[in-house]
């Protein structure tokens, strides 16, 4: 979360808003990127598990896949939410730093 600030800084050249508006933005395509790499791995573990399922008892498995993977998900947004919030309420300033 540190390296965000970090980041942030070196770009906005002592600007404040736009460090400001760096945080948000750096956090932001940060935590949709974890939440694309770990929905995919999500979607693949439910998928595998799935059609071993499938093979194994050959019922109508596919509509509760579904919805448990929707619940997976809502949850895994939930979570990069609170740790993007987290992030930029930790690196955003309201003054500038005397240095």
């Amino acid at each position: 979360m540190l390296r965000i600030g970090v980041a942030a800084s070196k770009m906005s050249k002592g600007s404040l808003l736009s460090y400001n508006l760096y945080v948000i933005l750096i956090a932001c395509l940060f935590s949709l990127f974890v939440f694309f790499i770990c929905g995919f791995s999500i979607f693949l573990i439910v998928f595998l598990v799935s059609l071993i399922l499938h093979a194994l008892k050959p019922a109508d498995f596919h509509a509760g896949w579904v919805h448990m993977f929707k619940i997976c998900l809502v949850v895994l947004g939930l979570v990069v939410g609170v740790f993007n919030i987290a992030a930029i309420f930790k690196n955003i300033q309201f003054t500038k730093n005397k240095i």
